[in-house]
């Protein structure tokens, strides 16, 4: 009978297992930054530098040369493999006069420390048990170098001895390689940053803050440490800090197509590619990076522009600020940074990236190419959402509390803008209609009264044969105290903002003592309805046009007329689907509330809510 074929489907047992402890490494909080950082060879050929009688070799260059064909205990794997990381991330991998000596000395060293953790299991013939007097592998080399290498220990980091598994080979290629490193990190601050997440994963498994998972899982990556410092040792984004949760779902940043980070405001969640492979400093920048962009309130600051430019423009003002404060580490993998745009606020950039729509379309904010990191999900416009002001008003107040705990602590100097921009926030908004009230009061004093005879007043009771004069305001003040009003009458414009922008006109203009207004209707061409009392306008007003935008026709012949007033204010009031405006004269514009201008405009924008 013919022997039966092995099926392609049935792994193989050694390559499994190999894998299998690999995989416990790369999710140990020790050994998990050196193994990502490496990479495992267990191909057949001579670019396999392990040895027939060995287990693994590792190499400057960050590559575990693995026995293709040897069958050991998933526990076996850990442990050597462990075992080569180490050797990484001891930096052992130098140049020495005497190799031999310098080899054991290292395999020495790393295999008391691996007894000392208790991970994984040595094979049968390995030197486990032996005692060292030195403290260090300096040390212990030139103690070899004197007295020789103990008889017990004469194996250690051989080529063909039985426990050659030790990860030291005599090949030219362990010692002559320029040492390696990840990125912009050295395999020593690797092992350091294992070594802290995993002192602070015991410390929190003793104190009760999170379950003993062993190697199986990592509660502490670089997003969760650089969260916890920001509440600990960073007042001003502390508590922002503290009401976000991290997200490291692979499968969730594919869904959301996240290549780096993203915020969602009203899920409170911060979210992190984990394939992103931030270290700690990286990871602080990108946090706060995104606690800015919601304690600045740059969503509800959108304002009708589209929103991957304004992302974009948020950015350049974000990341200026942060490196000018020093928090954390510019990330490897790049992000939005022009020093020229230095001192420019959110709103000054997004007009300029406009103007290169080309240019800036290709860039790429911590979310991709063609994406804001500010989530919004299927909430729809934000002014539109009651919730969301509660949130709005906690997210201020947590910025708020920040700085004023930053500045008590005297935590150093922060940009300008910066402090400027929190403080603005933190004060309660000023209602539409009076800011507009306090912009027509630039233009027109209150009037000071006359006593006249012209109309006498009522007489006194005690005295009704005297005549006493009333007060009136003088007639040569009310000369010229008019404005004007050019009216968007475009079918785009709502009738319910026409009719609340007019009703506040008339009232300012009754409770100011202003007689009368020139309106102007314009949507295709200019209507010049004269001057309209302002009662009038208070009771109705015939609104003629709601056809095209085009509202330069009605400026112009506002400038033009003689009997207006030459220093008389304009007010424009339109939706923002318009040209770009020249208006020489003081001006002001009037918008609904999420609307902007597409252009940068000279004079004040009010909103109407």
């Amino acid at each position: 009978m013919a022997p039966r074929a092995k099926s392609k489907n049935v792994p193989n047992p050694a390559e499994a297992a190999l894998y299998a402890g690999w995989q416990v490494l790369k999710k140990h909080p020790l050994f998990g930054p050196l193994a990502d950082a490496t990479s495992l060879r267990n191909s057949k050929g001579s670019d396999n530098f392990c040895p027939q009688d060995g287990y693994v070799v590792v190499c400057s260059y960050g590559v575990l040369h693995c026995h293709p064909t040897r069958r050991a205990s998933v526990e076996n794997w850990t442990y050597v493999l462990a075992h080569a990381l180490l050797h990484l991330g001891f930096g052992h991998l130098k140049e020495v006069s005497r190799e031999r000596e310098w080899n054991a000395a290292c395999c020495a060293f790393v295999t008391r420390f691996l007894k000392d953790l208790k991970l994984g299991q040595p094979p049968e013939f390995a030197c486990g048990h032996f005692e060292i007097a030195a403290q260090n592998e300096e040390a212990l080399y030139r103690l070899f170098c004197e007295q020789g290498i103990a008889p017990d220990l004469s194996g250690l980091g051989t080529a063909g001895a039985h426990n050659d598994f030790l990860g030291v080979s005599s090949a030219p290629q362990y010692y002559n390689c320029q040492y390696g490193s990840f990125g912009t990190r050295t395999y020593e601050e690797l092992l350091a940053d294992g070594l802290m997440a995993a002192v602070t994963s015991a410390v929190n498994v003793a104190g009760g803050l999170e379950p003993y998972l062993g190697a199986g899982e990592k509660l502490h990556t670089a997003m969760q440490q650089a969260r916890s410092w920001f509440i600990s040792s960073y007042p001003l984004l502390g508590a922002l800090a503290a009401a976000f949760k991290i997200v490291e779902d692979v499968a969730v940043c594919q869904r959301l197509n996240i290549s780096i980070a993203a915020v969602d405001a009203e899920a409170k969640e911060i979210y992190c590619n984990p394939n992103a492979k931030m270290n700690e400093a990286q990871a602080r920048f990108v946090i706060a990076h995104e606690l800015l962009h919601v304690g600045l309130q740059h969503d509800a600051r959108q304002q009708g522009r589209d929103p991957y430019l304004w992302n974009v423009a948020c950015d350049y003002v974000i990341n200026g600020w942060l490196v000018e404060m020093g928090i954390g580490e510019f990330p490897h993998f790049g992000g939005l940074h022009d020093p020229a745009l230095k001192g420019q606020s959110a709103e000054e950039i997004y007009l300029t990236i406009c103007k290169d729509l080309r240019k800036y379309r290709k860039l790429a904010t911590f979310r991709g190419i063609g994406c804001g990191d500010m989530l919004r999900g299927d909430l729809g416009e934000w002014w539109r959402r009651p919730q969301g002001m509660a949130l709005d008003e906690f997210y201020r107040s947590c910025l708020a509390q920040g700085l004023t705990f930053h500045h008590q602590q005297c935590r150093g100097l922060l940009p300008a803008g910066l402090v400027e921009e929190i403080n603005a926030l933190s004060q309660p908004p000023i209602a539409w209609d009076v800011e507009l009230a306090q912009w027509f009061d630039l233009y027109f004093a209150p009037l000071h009264k006359k006593r006249s005879f012209a109309r006498i007043s009522r007489r006194q009771a005690s005295s009704p044969d005297i005549p006493r004069p009333r007060y009136v305001p003088e007639e040569a003040l009310l000369e010229g105290r008019t404005f004007a009003v050019v009216l968007d009458t475009s079918g785009s414009m709502d009738r319910k903002i026409l009719a609340k922008a007019l009703g506040a006109i008339a009232s300012y203009c009754m409770s100011r003592d202003v007689p009368a207004v020139r309106l102007v209707f314009c949507d295709a061409y200019a209507y010049d309805e004269g001057y309209v009392a302002a009662e009038t306008i208070a009771q109705r007003v015939r609104v003629r046009g709601r056809g095209g935008t085009v509202l330069q026709p009605g400026i112009d012949l506002l400038e033009s007329l003689e009997d207006f007033p030459k220093k008389g204010p304009i007010l424009i009031i339109t939706d923002g689907f318009c040209d770009n405006l020249s208006v020489k004269r003081e001006h002001a514009y009037l918008l609904p509330q999420g609307r902007y201008l597409p252009f940068h405009p000279k004079g004040p924008v009010f909103r109407i809510t």
